[in-house]
């Protein structure tokens, strides 16, 4: 008979996968933040946080939100969302945004493939990722946000004004626009090296 050595540790009844909010951003701050957007600010999106781009692997477009007075309080509504998040699901050890917002937008023909948000180097300490949807689900098709859980997709809420927050290390993915266009705001909230 097998005995297991306790070290008395807390376990997390409460861990999921991702959690959603609906409705964390009203319409007209959505509408406010979407004409951000500037043609002369935007760059194709990089992969692995090394700023290398892989059109087989991501292509869709981005701009940065500056994290000034101006623009405080979307980092701080979705700081709040994270605290909270991870003060009921996850525990872990977060010192604050490690890199300015991104705008994203994927036109047709945009995707990423399925990845990692945490990795080596510069995105080692990333420990929640953060999504905001700001497209009404019928203005695009496909350009589905999905997480593999156990070799099963599920797919996150599309509903405008929804955030999805869950751990770095989930393997998730979005899916080829076929039509239309869908924006969103993703971040992420970092933290000292696991250990």
């Amino acid at each position: 008979m097998a005995i297991n050595y306790s070290f008395g540790l807390p376990l997390k009844q409460h861990f999921r996968e991702f959690i959603y909010y609906q409705g964390l951003l009203l319409p007209h701050e959505i509408a406010r933040i979407q004409k951000f957007w500037e043609a002369e600010q935007t760059i194709p999106a990089t992969v692995d946080g090394d700023q290398s781009i892989r059109q087989d692997l991501r292509k869709s477009s981005v701009m940065f939100i500056e994290n000034n007075p101006q623009n405080d309080w979307i980092y701080r509504r979705r700081a709040g969302a994270a605290i909270k998040t991870n003060n009921e699901r996850y525990w872990f050890d977060l010192l604050g945004f490690h890199e300015q917002l991104q705008l994203t937008r994927y036109s047709a023909g945009d995707f990423f493939e399925w990845h990692l948000d945490f990795g080596a180097g510069d995105i080692s300490v990333r420990k929640l990722s953060i999504t905001v949807q700001l497209s009404d689900p019928n203005d695009y098709e496909g350009g589905d946000l999905q997480f593999m859980i156990n070799q099963n997709i599920i797919d996150a809420p599309r509903e405008r004004g929804t955030v999805i927050i869950f751990p770095s290390f989930i393997l998730h993915r979005v899916t080829p626009i076929t039509r239309g266009k869908r924006e969103s705001i993703v971040g992420w909230v970092a933290g000292p090296p696991y250990r």
